[in-house]
């Protein structure tokens, strides 16, 4: 969980309002530039190292596409992605070769998603310089060149295995590394669930790096990010003229990954229809390029991931049944960061100690509240509270008033003042307050999004309802 400096996102949008909202979207995790046209993009552009650009489609002028082939002519190492509506899919479409874009994202987004985008983007953007380097090692002797390979091996299994999924000696999360480490050298499909921000990518890494595969390459795709058609053309490939804007083949990830592992994160996001090319892709160990009359052999373990559930899903018809028991040989269930609270203190020494400014640690009323916290982020939102305790203290120690409002009001006068109201109470009396208190919490924090209320608490939305009814939060049947 190295903390490391955050790359720079321009984003280009002709609105102001649409371009503030994203900039206070992304600017916890990058340095951001905004700008209101393609020709203000390219002048700061130029005086500023930007990593990834973010453009919307349709602006005044120059639209998005036109700018990112701009982009793409003179600063090649740029990660490119665009922006906009369903119903320029077409123009999107035609563009994405000659622009070199790498996502497209529809509106409207989710902010949580967006911001997922985009730190793949960052991956991605880390990955290019890598593979310049290793470029770069060809020139030397074969013999140089195996040692730097195995060097940098090395250091790919030392920053991925399970070691880096920090825990306690009693954390809940000893036993999922534990089965995972087992079954790594077999050829299990494997299903990760959790939620947001809990690890499941880092944890489908340390599997591959443990595995008989680790040689060969590990390939990441957000199922969520894409609509069907795009989705098809990067896992599967395409020929030249398969569709508007196809001029030449491309490669899809599953070719790209033959022989390692392809990582098939928020699975649960795809249609039906999606779902059953997948499974024949699955089924039949072969892709077949849109536009191309031949199926192409492959050779990949699969590793899923989800943040729903997909066991309900697939009883109300929504996920396969058949997709699911092929993806599923073993599943690995990511405990949320509030049922490993134990592990806090471990993380947080990890982050600082690989931050830059190694040697800070956090108050005893700071950990008091990083500990009383939900943490409904996980481990995502634990690290965004490190860094911006670290970029705002200034001495050794940090304390509670560097880490976010909705940190600093977690106490234990809540837990004591319960206790007392408890007291002479039946133990199912006493669960069902704890049980309710923690239900209500949620149902705030999320305005009544019974959806996202449901996620979080780990229960299905029929679940919830029944606990809403039983205990007598809110209205059972209707949407806050």
């Amino acid at each position: 969980m190295k903390i490391r400096t955050p790359l720079t996102v321009l984003v280009v949008d002709d609105e102001q309002r649409s371009l503030e909202t994203l900039r206070r979207t992304l600017e916890e995790d990058f340095t951001v530039f905004t700008a209101i046209s393609a020709e203000d993009g390219e002048a700061i552009m130029a005086r500023e190292f930007v990593h990834i650009v973010l453009s919307d489609q349709r602006m005044p002028g120059t639209q998005g596409v036109e700018f990112l082939r701009r982009v793409r002519s003179q600063w090649p190492d740029t990660v490119r992605l665009i922006l906009s509506g369903y119903t320029d899919a077409e123009d999107i479409i035609a563009g994405i070769n000659e622009a070199g874009i790498w996502q497209y994202l529809l509106k409207p987004w989710h902010p949580e998603q967006l911001l997922l985008t985009l730190k793949s983007a960052a991956e991605l953007w880390r990955l290019q310089q890598e593979n310049q380097r290793l470029s770069l090692d060809l020139r030397d002797s074969p013999e140089q060149l195996v040692q730097r390979v195995a060097n940098r091996r090395g250091k790919l299994r030392a920053r991925y295995g399970f070691e880096r999924l920090v825990r306690a000696a009693n954390s809940p999360l000893n036993g999922v590394c534990e089965l995972a480490q087992k079954i790594a050298a077999h050829e299990l499909s494997v299903l990760v669930t959790g939620e947001s921000g809990t690890g499941k990518e880092l944890l489908a890494r340390a599997i591959h790096f443990a595995s008989p595969r680790a040689e060969r390459p590990f390939v990441v795709e957000n199922c969520g990010a894409l609509p069907d058609t795009l989705l098809e053309a990067e896992l599967f490939g395409h020929k030249r003229g398969a569709f508007t804007g196809a001029h030449e083949d491309r490669i899809g990830l599953f070719q790209q990954a033959d022989g390692g592992t392809l990582f098939l994160d928020e699975i649960g996001a795809t249609s039906p229809a999606f779902q059953v090319k997948l499974l024949r892709a699955l089924q039949e160990g072969e892709v077949r390029p849109v536009g191309s009359p031949r199926t192409v052999p492959v050779d990949v373990r699969i590793i899923a991931a989800t943040n729903r559930d997909l066991e309900a899903d697939v009883a109300s018809g929504r996920f396969r049944r058949d997709l699911y028991y092929r993806i599923a040989g073993i599943g690995l269930h990511m405990p949320s960061l509030r049922e490993r609270s134990q592990d806090i203190p471990l993380i947080v020494a990890a982050m600082f100690k690989e931050s830059a400014l190694a040697g800070r640690r956090f108050s005893a009323e700071a950990m008091k509240a990083l500990l009383a916290h939900r943490w409904p982020g996980n481990v995502r939102e634990l690290q965004n509270e490190v860094m911006r305790a670290l970029a705002l203290g200034e001495g050794e120690v940090l304390d509670a008033g560097l880490l976010s409002p909705n940190l600093g009001r977690s106490n234990g006068a809540g837990a004591r003042g319960m206790a007392e109201d408890m007291e002479g109470a039946t133990l199912k009396d006493r669960l069902d307050r704890v049980e309710a208190g923690l239900i209500a919490d949620a149902v705030r924090r999320h305005r009544g999004n019974k959806t996202r209320v449901a996620e979080e608490l780990g229960l299905t939305r029929v679940g919830l309802r029944m606990k809403l009814s039983r205990l007598g939060i809110g209205d059972a049947e209707g949407e806050s």
